[in-house]
């Protein structure tokens, strides 16, 4: 049976929290996922008595050092632009004192920006009044910190509705909603403990419910499972991958740990003496990385397994055969003769992927339909197929490599000397 979970005139209604049918929701943002939802326009934070003076040095490209050096103030995030999207994990990534910290705090304003916007939902936080201010923290922007911060003599669910009563929800009603939170993170049966009576990885995931119990537009997580055990945190990230891929929440994450990065982010932004080096996905910074600074992140990382097909494809401009199964071998010899490619790749007229062929067994099969013409043991592989994969398949195949995406069409292939060209990289980094 749905809780009865009637708001009052008056009640501040945590954005989604309740459904049409009155039970407990953690729904996101009504932005669109893949729409931007957060603008950050270059924002800057300098520490220090003449900020003024030494924004006016920074753009004239002069360095952090030498600002600090000539005015005493210390440029810890400097003319950072970045769009976070809706429902995406975006992680800021860097070494200790790149900034990265310092920047998920000026999100929300804990930290009061020395210049630049952000910009949530359309609507810029920098000008905002403290009422207006509070409520963006209370309702729009959650955020989970490395030291748990749970009050020691609250329960465990008194710990999750703490947020709910500040929003001056009525008691039963964000008891429901802190109940639904403690679920997802799988506590459901711990809400009578104190959070002493709970390891480390335990009280994480409380601070996690708690955040996830105001259902905000953004998440913020600033090294949330950094001081946890290795396999605690572990743990701790597959599970906030299992709520990701149920809720599609938005996320910033920050990370000094690239393997966290990018096992956990859609895509990264790089930090380094407090500028955006980068943004791109992971297999965007491993390919084309802007210097040596964002490749060196990567240098100790089994990187083939965030190289997927899908950024190694290319489409098929020669011997691309659109027919059906059926019509005869013979009718489509001449035409892949003449593209001059080595082998077919056979698609229905729907661009359904059906197989492939060679201007050999098209001759042999003669007017027999053109699956009998298809080669055995030759099978496309998915978009997410990883680059170890590839390789094994390699090994087995004289051809390009055929990609179809989820629908089962042909995006794309992947060349053997592609593959091979990847894997000595890796090896020679």
């Amino acid at each position: 049976m749905a809780p009865n979970l009637t708001f009052a005139p008056g009640d501040v209604v945590p954005p989604g929290a309740i459904t049409t049918d009155g039970a407990p929701s953690l729904a996101r943002s009504s932005i669109a996922t893949g729409t931007d939802i957060l603008t950050v326009k270059h924002l800057s934070k300098i520490f220090g008595p003449k900020p003024e003076r030494a924004i006016e040095m920074m753009k004239r490209g002069v360095g952090r050092n030498e600002i600090f050096a000539e005015t005493g103030n210390m440029v810890a995030v400097n003319d950072v632009s970045l769009s976070v999207r809706a429902g995406e994990i975006f992680v800021i990534m860097g070494l200790s004192g790149s900034g990265k910290s310092t920047l998920v705090r000026l999100l929300n304003r804990l930290i009061e920006p020395s210049s630049g916007q952000v910009v949530l939902e359309g609507r810029d936080i920098a000008p905002m009044s403290t009422p207006e201010l509070r409520d963006v923290r209370r309702q729009k922007m959650a955020m989970v910190f490395q030291s748990f911060a749970l009050l020691p003599n609250r329960t465990v669910i008194d710990n999750i509705a703490y947020g709910l009563e500040v929003a001056g929800i009525k008691k039963a009603q964000r008891y429901e909603v802190a109940r639904a939170a403690l679920e997802r993170v799988g506590l459901g049966s711990y809400e009578k403990l104190l959070p002493s009576e709970l390891s480390g990885g335990m009280q994480q995931r409380v601070g996690l419910a708690r955040a996830l119990a105001v259902n905000p537009s953004v998440l913020l997580m600033d090294e949330a499972f950094s001081a946890l055990d290795p396999l605690i945190r572990f743990e701790m990230q597959n599970e906030l991958l299992r709520l990701q891929k149920d809720e599609q929440r938005t996320i910033v994450f920050i990370s000094h740990d690239i393997e966290e990065a990018v096992k956990i982010g859609g895509r990264i932004g790089i930090m380094k003496d407090g500028c955006l080096i980068q943004v791109g996905t992971p297999a965007e910074l491993i390919q084309t990385p802007a210097d040596a600074y964002v490749q060196d992140f990567f240098r100790n990382v089994d990187v083939s397994r965030f190289l997927k097909a899908s950024s190694m494809m290319t489409t098929v401009e020669r011997g691309l055969l659109r027919c059906d199964a059926g019509t005869p071998s013979d009718r489509y010899l001449n035409q892949l003769i003449d593209s001059g490619a080595e082998c077919g790749y056979v698609c229905d007229e729907a661009g359904q992927y059906l197989g492939c062929v060679t201007p050999a067994t098209l001759h042999r099969s003669g007017a027999r339909p053109i699956r009998e013409a298809f080669l055995h043991d030759f099978n496309a592989v998915s978009i997410d197929t990883d680059l170890h994969q590839l390789a094994s398949i390699a090994l087995t195949q004289e051809h390009d490599v055929p990609v179809t995406d989820a629908a089962g069409q042909l995006a794309g292939v992947v060349s053997c000397r592609t593959i091979l060209k990847q894997m000595m990289q890796r090896r020679a980094a």
